[in-house]
Formats: structure tokens, sequence, C-alpha cells
């Protein structure tokens, strides 16, 4: 698939998105008390289908190194570039943690929580999306905040 038009990269990738919120479904990972149960260490049943997704994810990014696949939406290759470690992170996952542990439900999740019909997850999708739309804001401020400091002074004009 090189450059597909934008309807069928944004079909497969709709498509895709159908069939993962479906498998999630059938697994067991939209169900809040299965979720609750997990995180208590009372029922480990996610737990293999989470190993499972990690094996097959490690699976196929091996492939992807190995036999050099391209990214489906623009056709370059796949690269795998190292991020360091961002301590600023901690706190996002413990929030994380923290909201996956009171709702019983993951962001990953959510999507097809709806899709089953689950409306109280509208909700939390709202909180979702805030909270990330916050974390961006204030990225984007420190970004500013750090370009207006690497500028020599006479660069810099008062508003």
């Amino acid at each position: 698939m090189n450059n597909p038009s934008p309807i069928i990269r944004n079909g497969s990738f709709l498509l895709f998105g159908i069939v993962f919120g479906f498998l999630l479904s059938r697994a067991g990972a939209t169900d809040p008390a299965l979720i609750s149960s997990l995180l208590l260490f009372q029922n480990l049943h996610l737990l293999w289908v989470i190993g499972t997704a990690v094996g097959v994810g490690a699976v196929l990014n091996l492939s992807a190194k190995i036999f050099h696949w391209r990214n489906l939406s623009n056709g370059q290759l796949i690269s795998f570039p190292h991020k360091p470690f961002v301590r600023a992170l901690i706190p996002g996952a413990l929030l994380f943690g923290t909201g996956w542990g009171l709702t019983g439900v993951c962001p990953g999740t959510a999507p097809a929580m709806l899709g089953e019909g689950q409306w109280f997850v509208g909700v939390i999708l709202m909180g979702i999306v805030l909270g990330t739309w916050l974390v961006g804001l204030a990225h984007h401020k420190q970004l500013k905040r750090i370009a207006k400091i690497d500028r020599h002074p006479s660069e810099i004009h008062p508003r």
C-alpha cells in the first residue's frame, strides 16, 4: 500500500480499530468488574490477555525491523528511535493508574466499552480528552518558555 488515498487509509485504520475493539470485548477487557479484579490480583485472566498482546507486539516489531516494513500511512520505512526517560511522565503514570483503578476503565478499552453501549464511559472519555488536552497545553507552554529562554535577550520583545 504505497500512499493510499485518505479514504482507504482511514478506512483501514477504522476497520483495524473495530476488530481490535471486538477482540478487547471478547477477552473481557471491557468489563469494569473484571478489570478491578485484575488490579486487585483476584483474577489474572486479563494478565494473560495483556501478556499475549505484548508477545504479539514483540514479534511484529521484530518482524518490522528484520523485513523492513513500511508505514501504511506514508510508505516510509518504520523506524524505532530511542526515547529517553522523561521524569515528568511519573505523575502522569500515577494519575493514569489512579484513574484506571478508581473507574475500572482503561483509556485503551474505553472506546470499545462505548461501542458496547456502556454509556457511562462517555463521561470518562470526556475526562480522558480533557486530561490529554491539559497535558498538551502544559507541554506547549513549556516549549514556548524554553524557546524564549534559548533566544538572545535582544530578540525577546515584550507584548
